[in-house]
């Protein structure tokens, strides 16, 4: 599979965390519930694409994009 950015998606697409590329705010998403591994749905994305709400470990997580532009996944079809 093809491993891209959360940024990418579009709404009502599920997706997987498989890293960070940014080593300071992966430790915040982290502690947040975006585990390596964790199985999310983009919910919301607002209309000038920021921010970007998913739904991950039971609840709704908003992203700005460029928080959102450092997790890197991999799309569930």
């Amino acid at each position: 599979m093809k491993t891209l950015s959360l940024a990418k998606l579009k709404k009502g697409q599920k997706a997987v965390i498989k890293s960070f590329t940014n080593k300071t705010l992966s430790s915040k998403l982290i502690e947040m519930g975006c585990l390596p591994g964790e199985t999310f749905v983009i919910t919301k994305i607002a209309p000038l694409g920021s921010p970007i709400a998913i739904f991950i470990a039971g609840y709704e997580l908003s992203l700005r994009k460029d928080e959102a532009d450092s997790v890197l996944i991999e799309l569930i079809l």
